[in-house]
């Protein structure tokens, strides 16, 4: 030391006037960790959401199995051969013919 400065590499500062290589690979690993640990948020967020969504998509997918069945259901009471026949009757007052009444037309 000379008449009381300090001398910078007497305390063993690793910056010199140029970067040390090995400071610039701590520096490269360590902002390699950093985008890799804000990656590994960011698709845990993305992979959150996204199972989020597909509960509510198979949610609504039963619900709409349910309804489906549901609706088959009363499609086959509506065109039940009774129930048509019945309406025949009643609402277009249709009948079958009688014996005497069919024709039989030769080709």
């Amino acid at each position: 030391m000379a008449q009381g400065r300090l001398d910078i590499n007497a305390f063993g500062w690793p910056l010199k006037k140029t970067f040390a290589p090995r400071l610039l690979l701590v520096l490269a690993l360590l902002s390699a960790c950093l985008v890799t640990a804000l990656a590994v948020i960011s698709v845990s967020h993305q992979t959150r959401v996204q199972y989020a969504q597909l509960q509510q998509l198979e949610r609504e997918q039963q619900q709409l199995q349910t309804e489906w069945g549901q609706l088959l259901l009363e499609e086959s009471a509506w065109s039940a051969p009774s129930r048509i026949e019945r309406l025949a009757i009643e609402r277009l007052e249709m009948h079958l013919p009688d014996i005497h009444d069919i024709e039989v037309i030769a080709p």
